[in-house]
């Protein structure tokens, strides 16, 4: 399997939130883009580009979180085993 492939599966749940919170996230700034501007163009450049480096940006996030979780359990089953 390749590699793309491969994390794709292993984050299938963590993907298909970062999924939806970039589809709610363009809807959410062409709204306030146009509001701002006035302009459909500038609106949808802006509603496009600025969500899709936050997807990125929220999926390595929630990766962190992830592993500071697993971390932190980790630390735990080793004080247990060692008490």
């Amino acid at each position: 399997m390749s590699r793309i492939r491969r994390v794709a599966v292993q984050n299938k749940t963590m993907l298909m939130k970062t999924g939806s919170y970039y589809a709610i996230h363009i809807c959410v700034a062409a709204l306030v883009a146009y509001a701002v501007t006035g302009n459909l163009w500038a609106s949808l450049t802006l509603s496009l580009l600025e969500p899709t480096v936050q997807a990125v940006a929220f999926f390595f996030h929630e990766k962190a979180w992830e592993r500071a979780g697993q971390r932190k359990a980790q630390a735990a089953d080793a004080t247990l085993a060692n008490a």
